[in-house]
């Protein structure tokens, strides 16, 4: 459970309030349209006649692209098509019809900016950004929690892609970082002929639960300068001697900007659960480089206050950082499982450890049963009994990449890399090693069906997902 960088959430509503354009539903036909050639069809055009897409043109902001927001209708429960429906976001950043087509999920809200994925910037195609059910306002209302699945989650690209593959008949490929890279690979489970490839970043893989000493491993091991790793824990204890005057400023915070705590009861709560993330959170978000930047232990509370909040983020904690998210923490805590270490460095000035779970961020009216790993289970040996043309990407230093996804015997034409020194990063296949790069590039070239292009050794500097620092992360 890991934070969402201050002002996140307010940048993704501001986004959604410019542009301008007309919208449109697509009638329901009588019989199913046919496709014009791409040479004279009008694209707008082409998306209005998909039966339950609403098109809204905007500003692009990328050379040669439009941009389109779609509206895309979808059953809350598939295997009930005629029961209650709601309304999933999708942007789309159009190129050409035949280019090939990234399908990018980041698990959470789609980021309202235009902006290229790695895999979108280095095939040089068009990309779909498709918001995951159930994040505003992709949500369903009256809301059944229940349909917060993954499997009704694969089956809403499966059917957006179904639809869009009357235009954009080339090749696909599938990308996300995090929960939007197991988003993917959960979806190539369950319709593993939807795409042609998929290249997953920084996901991790809980098949047990129970089990997470790779955790405490890593966080005993991390980079290869001791006096940082060891300077990170002393300063998540600090903060703790300091509790007092932390709360102090955290308190006047929540005073000035209306944060209240209903679901975690108190500030104090809120307040140590952004302590038990801050050392995970440097080494998700933060370089090994960066550690000179970090506070010493004998520095002000304001200083170490102002550290504490730009790396652990304290207004994630209260009721406006978690709502947003409710979805994420009620996947984690039925199907997806969750990372909680050891925190013997910050015992005994911890008193609310056990609250470190998904069950704690979700309000209590709303029902959850763990499923005791066996969702993940099944996707791991899926993965390594049939898993084919799947790239996992991690970075070194990336707490999350402690559990991993294995390829197996079964698994066909993929790979797992590793980028030295590297984070919780959306642009990883750049920071590979020279011949592992030339692979990684030349498989995902071939799957995209298209050849290198000429000068393109590594990606473009404008390719980043956005998203991997504007949520918690996983």
């Amino acid at each position: 459970m890991r934070r969402v960088s201050r002002g996140a959430t307010a940048l993704m509503l501001a986004a959604g309030l410019s542009g301008a354009g007309t919208t449109a539903w697509a009638a329901e036909p009588t019989r199913e349209p046919t496709r014009t050639e791409p040479a004279a069809a009008d694209i707008a055009a082409e998306l209005k006649a998909i039966p339950g897409m609403k098109v809204e043109e905007r500003t692009s902001t990328l050379p040669g692209h439009r941009w389109f927001w779609l509206s895309y209708r979808q059953p809350v429960d598939h295997r009930r098509p005629n029961g209650q429906w709601f309304e999933q976001r999708v942007l789309l950043q159009h190129k050409s019809a035949d280019r090939p087509m990234v399908l990018y999920t980041s698990g959470y809200n789609t980021p309202t900016t235009m902006f290229r994925s790695e895999p979108t910037a280095l095939v040089d195609g068009n990309q779909i950004s498709v918001e995951y059910r159930y994040f505003t306002p992709s949500r369903p209302v009256p809301t059944d929690w229940t349909k917060d699945t993954i499997w009704q989650a694969a089956t809403d690209e499966h059917r957006l892609i179904r639809a869009l593959k009357k235009i954009y008949q080339g090749r696909w490929i599938s990308t996300g970082g995090s929960k939007g890279g197991m988003t993917a690979v959960y979806h190539k489970r369950f319709y593993p002929n939807d795409v042609d490839g998929s290249v997953v970043y920084v996901a991790p893989n809980d098949v047990d639960n129970d089990e997470d000493s790779r955790y405490d491993r890593f966080f005993a091991t991390v980079g290869s300068d001791d006096r940082c790793r060891a300077h990170v824990k002393s300063l998540a204890r600090e903060f703790l001697k300091r509790r007092p005057a932390m709360l102090e400023r955290f308190e006047a915070d929540a005073a000035r900007n209306g944060w209240t705590f209903s679901i975690l009861k108190t500030p104090d709560r809120a307040f140590e659960n952004s302590v038990m993330d801050f050392e995970w959170g440097f080494w998700q978000y933060m370089l090994q480089s960066d550690c000179p930047s970090l506070p010493p232990l004998d520095a002000s509370d304001d200083a170490l206050y102002a550290s504490l909040d730009a790396i652990a983020g304290l207004s994630f904690y209260t009721d406006q950082g978690l709502e947003p998210y409710i979805p994420y923490y009620y996947q984690a805590g039925t199907q997806l499982g969750w990372g909680k270490p050891q925190f013997t460095h910050l015992r005994p000035l911890l008193r609310y450890e056990d609250s470190y779970q998904p069950r704690t961020y979700v309000p209590r009216d709303i029902p959850m049963r763990f499923d005791r790993g066996r969702a993940m289970r099944d996707i791991d040996r899926w993965v390594r009994d049939h898993g084919s043309r799947l790239m996992f990407l991690y970075g070194e230093n990336d707490p999350w990449g402690s559990e991993r996804f294995r390829l197996g015997r079964g698994s066909r034409d993929s790979a797992v890399y590793e980028a030295p020194g590297m984070n919780h990063s959306g642009r990883l296949i750049d920071r590979l090693p020279a011949e592992q790069r030339t692979r990684a590039l030349a498989d995902l070239m071939r799957w995209a069906g298209t050849q290198q292009r000429a000068g393109i050794l590594s990606t473009p500097a404008d390719a980043e997902d956005p998203m991997l620092k504007q949520r918690p992360p996983l």
